[in-house]
């Protein structure tokens, strides 16, 4: 895959949405949508998809380290990966997420050492947590490519 991506941490209260770019293999956050009664924010999400133009979608799949699905949240994503299908006849692709909130907290923390200063918001760690979860996504389409 070489053109644009679109990448989304979803949770019940807020999803973190980045966009990526095959050909360099990196992403960006782009900004955090919050959700109303447990639902995503599609209205917001039909947005960037319209703005953007992507040619597939990425969603991280909260499993547990030994690589379990998340009881909790793994039927919801699943739900939420049919709806994005269902709505914009893109492409959903699932990529694992262990860890990218907990490296996104890190990142911003480190940055915040640096230079700037204030609270590290939960909108803030969401969408760089969809950016790192896109990046890990193109690299591994990258490595199967190459293979």
């Amino acid at each position: 895959m070489t053109g644009r991506v679109l990448g989304f941490d979803f949770g019940l209260k807020r999803t973190g949405v980045a966009v990526g770019q095959g050909i360099t293999g990196t992403a960006t956050p782009l900004t955090t949508l919050i959700g109303h009664n447990e639902e995503p924010d599609w209205t917001g999400i039909t947005r960037l998809i319209e703005e953007w133009r992507p040619e597939a979608l990425v969603v991280g799949l909260p499993l547990q380290m030994d690589g379990s699905p998340n009881p909790e949240l793994h039927e919801r994503i699943e739900r939420f990966c049919r709806q994005l299908e269902g709505r914009y006849h893109l492409p959903v692709y699932r990529v694992d997420e262990r860890l990218s909130s907990v490296e996104a907290q890190r990142r911003l923390k480190e940055q915040r050492q640096q230079g700037t200063r204030g609270r590290i918001r939960k909108e803030e760690i969401d969408a760089l947590a969809a950016a790192l979860q896109l990046e890990t996504w193109l690299r591994n389409q990258r490595d199967r490519d190459e293979r």
